[in-house]
């Protein structure tokens, strides 16, 4: 989490609570220091936030203190609410447990205090027969592509077979019924495509892949100019098109 999205989620806690909040549980709910919630506390009053209190009493926001407002036409709430409802039905659990808060907060800095989730259209994403619920581990692939971390995973082909792989998390692509992690392997030396549900085991290592995620997801974004062919369905069952590395390597179908 950035420094900028954390101190929007300071603001949001101790928005939530009437009574003072102590660092100490401040730091709990954000995954920090107590050191770093008393620095963060005096980066918000000098913005101009009225938090109030102090150190061994704990800390709340005082009244008059609005994030900005911005305006949602009824098609932008709905559209929210199907793809939100698509994430929490088909997403991981960590995915699928923000996306009910994340719906709350936007609707919240809309200005219309009459706007609940109680009172949305009924519109609502179904999962389908075939739908897979992501396993808990495309939370942490999700934080290796944020963070550019290589992964050690572990992996079973359609055949059955484990390879052990360090790869370097560029994207996830998420299809209705299969999600698909894009990576670089360094074994193959090429970008290759891992189903995530077919992940066994993943380890995120302390080291960072060289160069920028940007540069690498133009390099394989070039390789596949209509990325989204990925993945076809050939009599129900999920086949992958093949994709050839830039540097000529191993071209074989992939894993």
């Amino acid at each position: 989490m950035s420094r900028s999205s954390r101190l929007f989620e300071l603001i949001n806690i101790l928005r939530s609570h009437r009574m003072p909040v102590t660092a100490d549980d401040l730091a709990r709910q954000l995954g920090i220091s107590p050191r770093s919630v008393y620095r963060d506390i005096e980066t918000l009053r000098s913005l101009g936030a009225p938090v109030d209190g102090q150190a061994g009493i704990g800390f709340r926001l005082g009244g008059g203190f609005f994030l900005p407002e911005f305006a949602l036409l009824p098609e932008e709430i709905d559209a929210l609410i199907l793809g939100l409802g698509w994430v929490r039905q088909r997403a991981d659990p960590a995915l699928a447990r923000n996306s009910e808060s994340a719906l709350a907060k936007i609707l919240a800095t809309t200005g219309s205090p009459s706007v609940g989730l109680e009172d949305l259209p009924p519109f609502f994403a179904a999962a389908s027969v075939s739908q897979r619920i992501d396993p808990p581990q495309v939370a942490q692939l999700r934080d290796a592509v944020r963070r550019q971390r290589k992964v050690k995973i572990s992996y079973e082909d359609a055949r059955g077979s484990i390879s052990e792989r360090t790869v370097w998390p560029i994207a996830i692509v998420y299809f209705d019924d299969v999600r698909v992690l894009a990576a670089w392997c360094e074994a193959r030396a090429a970008f290759r495509h891992f189903r995530v549900d077919r992940v066994r085991l993943s380890t995120m290592l302390e080291d960072r892949y060289p160069g920028r995620r940007h540069a690498l997801v133009q390099k394989w974004r070039q390789q596949d100019r209509d990325w989204r062919a990925l993945l076809t369905i050939s009599g129900g069952a999920p086949s992958y098109q093949r994709i050839d590395p830039p540097d000529g390597g191993d071209s074989s179908k992939d894993d």
